[in-house]
């Protein structure tokens, strides 16, 4: 992702801007869906997801190369391609981005949000409100059936939900799916790829791949991808009154939706930079 090098602060401002957006219309969707049931099915949804991504990196790619994503920015690092002293920046950027849009969001959707929590009978804070929890941070599985269930909310079937999908299984998820996504992002940008698609197409490839991902990932494990993505939102709903309510099971928060996509970038660009580039050598940053 070469880029005029702006400073340092220009490009965080960037990553922040950039990971608002994604989060303002990816999350946004999710509220609309489970809160109105606007969306039909999970394409609808995914589809949303992708332009966000596509938006995003539109917008401010060509400032800070348009990583929105601390799992971009760490593998870029580890692989020579992002300096490792920007790599903190760059992340506390990410986050705070995803959290003010989470704010935002929750100031224009609360009302329907309660109005869920009354219907399905949990209270905020307790067991049972990662039915609205859901819409910010993420879980395994994804508790959308649940919350949009006739009737009021069941913990018994909740328990059989969560059992379908462990722990093991949601780090898995998200390994293999950012893996994905890391070699398409290294492969769309990278100019030296004669298979690449034409200029300036290539976040239109990203949100493709972002929206086909999370409508085979999104039942099991909301499909993060992106620990900004999760951890801006989740943090910002422990302070909204979801408290430990809104962390998943055990240290699924670390394991799964910051741990699992940082190693599946990792070994994505790896495998691009390693096997799939075409040609020439590897360009180490200073």
């Amino acid at each position: 992702m070469a880029v005029e090098q702006a400073s340092l602060g220009r490009r965080c401002l960037a990553e922040f801007v950039g990971t608002y957006i994604l989060i303002f219309i990816g999350c946004g969707v999710v509220l609309t869906s489970v809160m109105t049931g606007a969306q039909s099915g999970i394409w609808q949804a995914a589809i949303v997801w992708g332009v966000g991504v596509m938006g995003a990196v539109y917008t401010i790619g060509g400032i800070s190369g348009g990583h929105i994503n601390p799992a971009i920015s760490v593998a870029m690092a580890a692989w020579g391609r992002f300096p490792w002293r920007e790599v903190v920046p760059y992340c506390l950027s990410q986050t705070a981005g995803a959290f003010v849009a989470a704010a935002v969001l929750f100031a224009l959707f609360n009302p329907m949000l309660k109005e869920r929590e009354r219907l399905k009978g949990v209270e905020r804070g307790k067991p049972g409100s990662e039915i609205t929890a859901m819409c910010f941070g993420e879980f395994f599985p994804s508790p959308g059936p649940i919350s949009n269930s006739a009737g009021p909310y069941s913990i018994e079937e909740h328990e059989k939900a969560n059992a379908l999908v462990t722990e093991q299984t949601a780090f898995m998820c998200e390994v293999l799916a950012t893996m994905v996504l890391a070699m398409v992002v290294m492969g769309v940008t990278d100019d030296r790829n004669p298979g690449g698609p034409p200029s300036k197409s290539g976040p239109l490839f990203i949100g493709l791949t972002v929206a086909a991902l999370v409508s085979i990932m999104g039942p099991l494990t909301q499909a993060c991808f992106n620990p900004a993505r999760d951890f801006g939102p989740r943090l910002f709903t422990m302070l909204a009154g979801w408290g430990t309510a809104a962390l998943p099971r055990g240290a699924g928060v670390f394991t799964v939706y910051i741990l699992a996509p940082i190693l599946g970038a990792v070994i994505g660009v790896g495998i691009y930079d390693r096997v799939l580039k075409p040609g020439g050598e590897l360009g180490g940053v200073d």
